[in-house]
């Protein structure tokens, strides 16, 4: 997932990640140079889904005005880190 917008110096990795090991969803998030957050997630559909619609949003400073999501197979993460 590729989230664009003002999604850097917000907290949005802090605050993804947050809720990604809250819900068990696994995976990892970081800062892209072009500006935008990258993420991968990895757990039940229903969690995953939810942790996408968190994401269009954002943490309370954060303006996000794109979300660009690839599914792609599992590949067994273990885990949610920051990156």
């Amino acid at each position: 997932m590729l989230i664009s917008g003002r999604v850097q110096g917000v907290f949005f990795r802090d605050a993804c990640a947050r809720r990604a090991r809250q819900a068990g969803v696994a995976g990892w998030v970081k800062n892209r140079a072009d500006g935008r957050v990258e993420a991968v997630l990895e757990g039940s559909p229903q969690a995953v889904e939810n942790l996408v619609a968190w994401c269009r949003q954002g943490p309370g400073h954060a303006e996000v005005s794109d979300v660009e999501v690839v599914e792609e197979r599992p590949a067994g993460l273990e885990g949610f880190r920051i990156q």
